[in-house]
């Protein structure tokens, strides 16, 4: 039985390296989408499918090359594959669909992993 989340995956309890918890991880999207919003009313006078598309190319351009969304960086988590490797070019495009399409990462397992993460074998960590 695990005491903490991400322990089965050799993850710390608390501090850097250990599993972002959920209040960090509502913070970053909440920045991440009100980034979107901002941009899609200053470029579409806003438009929802704009807005969402914003918020999915982001997380696929920033997650690759600055190991998380502007979000994460800013609330000091990063992504990284759960053997600590750098996450690649297809795993972010794969996990912003499933996060985009809301039910796969509000389901999470013991670890505190939504199934988006679980699915391209990523951690949310602090940084």
């Amino acid at each position: 039985m695990n005491t903490y989340p991400g322990e089965r995956l050799g993850y710390p309890a608390e501090g850097p390296g250990s599993i972002a918890r959920i209040g960090r991880r509502i913070g970053a999207l909440a920045i991440d989408w009100a980034a979107a919003v901002v941009i899609s009313i200053a470029f579409f006078q806003y438009d929802s499918l704009a807005t969402l598309l914003i918020f999915v190319v982001v997380q696929i351009l920033f997650i690759p090359t600055l190991g998380g969304s502007p979000g994460h960086r800013i609330l000091g988590m990063r992504l990284v594959l759960v053997n600590g490797a750098w996450v690649g070019l297809w795993r972010p495009i794969v996990r912003t669909v499933l996060l985009a399409l809301v039910i796969p990462a509000v389901i999470w397992d013991a670890d505190q992993r939504g199934l988006h993460d679980k699915a391209v074998g990523t951690a949310l960590i602090r940084a």
